[in-house]
């Protein structure tokens, strides 16, 4: 049985979309390989448990700077967990210094989940010490054949493999008792048609640009989640007289979220910047067969939904072309069918959990049992 370790920024119960990613990977190879995660804690004090046959060491944090957990002991914990194999997730930089300078393995694999984008002076003074990580790792791991093209950092590399993110699509498409009434209360309170936003409340995921664009939506939009953002998007939608058609529904738990998709009959991603690498949630939309407005953005964003087939997509930042867009989509329940059917297909096609677990066990065990036949392994999995 092979030792693979996982360096990684957070680990579950820690919410986020790397954080999901990561723990769907840990638990679907578990019952193969002797899995361990080595991540931060949100604490001044060092934890280690099992989860789902998974161990877990989480470092003590002294508070955050950039939002890099200041994890002294990280290294450490690093360095004395020998393996087969290290896959570290990037951007990580207190993970991925440690294993710049000392690597306790002779495999390492790279998950390049984003380019690291602020503050401003990352990219050339950590993004150096990245681009050596690259070169060296014995393969780097993207999400989309568009980020792996785009991406400076994955340019890098010497080999790529190309692993979509995956998801429980039968989560997204449930039809109990219990699911329809959560479906129907959402409906009875909210006018259709109805325009779902799912997402931090960040700068970077274009909430001021949709609110201008909301005008043009005949329904409503139901905006989930929280952030810093929420009283200014508040103001902003009484000064653009939206705001009755606005529903700031705030964080929802993961148990209820799939209901929203399912009452919805569009999803609508605006992000403006790179950060933005794949959007999970428009996989989550495509598997609730709903069409998809997103963003033109350098990354994985426009590959995930097609322009034409799973949806629309649009400038980044550009209101008008968004507003457009939604305006075309509550215009024709037709049309908003004839994606959202495309959407769960592909889907289907690419995007479910089983299949990212099987890709990316079929990598590791090739680095580690056949590093030398490793290209030709690539070359015959390969996505266009």
């Amino acid at each position: 049985m092979i030792k693979v370790v996982h360096a990684a920024k957070f680990y579950a119960p820690v919410r986020g979309g790397m954080e999901t990613v990561l723990a769907d990977l840990c638990h679907g190879t578990s019952g193969d390989w002797d899995v361990h995660v080595v991540a931060a804690n949100d604490a001044r004090v060092t934890v280690r448990e099992r989860r789902d046959e998974v161990s877990v060491v989480r470092a003590a944090a002294y508070g955050q700077a950039a939002s890099v957990p200041l994890c002294p002991a990280l290294p450490w914990h690093l360095w004395t967990h020998p393996a087969d194999c290290f896959v570290l997730h990037e951007p990580n930089p207190i993970a991925g210094t440690s294993l710049w300078l000392r690597t306790p393995s002779r495999r390492l694999i790279v998950w390049h989940h984003s380019d690291l984008v602020r503050p401003w002076w990352a990219p050339p003074t950590y993004g150096r010490l990245q681009r050596m990580l690259y070169r060296r790792a014995d393969c780097v791991i993207a999400s989309s054949p568009t980020l792996a093209l785009e991406s400076p950092l994955v340019q890098c590399a010497r080999r790529t493999a190309i692993i979509p993110f995956g998801i429980d699509l039968a989560r997204y498409r449930r039809t109990d008792a219990a699911r329809a009434a959560e479906i129907g209360a959402i409906r009875a309170s909210t006018p259709g048609p109805r325009l779902l936003f799912v997402g931090r409340l960040v700068y970077y995921k274009g909430l001021q640009v949709l609110l201008q664009a909301a005008r043009e939506w005949r329904g409503t939009l139901i905006v989930v989640g929280d952030g810093p953002l929420e009283a200014e998007l508040r103001r902003m939608a009484a000064e653009l007289d939206v705001d009755g058609r606005i529903r700031f529904v705030g964080r929802v738990e993961d148990e209820q979220l799939p209901a929203y998709y399912q009452a919805c009959d569009a999803f609508v991603l605006p992000s403006l910047a790179r950060t933005e690498a794949f959007g999970v949630v428009q996989v989550e939309a495509m598997a609730a067969a709903l069409p998809v407005v997103s963003t033109c953005l350098p990354t994985g964003v426009p590959w995930v939904n097609q322009h034409g087939v799973t949806g629309l997509v649009v400038p980044p930042g550009d209101a008008a072309a968004l507003g457009r867009a939604l305006n075309r989509l509550s215009g024709s329940e037709t049309l908003r069918r004839s994606l959202g059917d495309a959407a769960s297909r592909r889907a289907d096609r690419l995007f479910s959990r089983e299949r990212m677990v099987q890709a990316f066990h079929g990598v590791v065990e090739a680095v580690v049992h056949a590093p030398d036949r490793l290209d030709d392994y690539l070359a015959r999995v390969r996505i266009a």
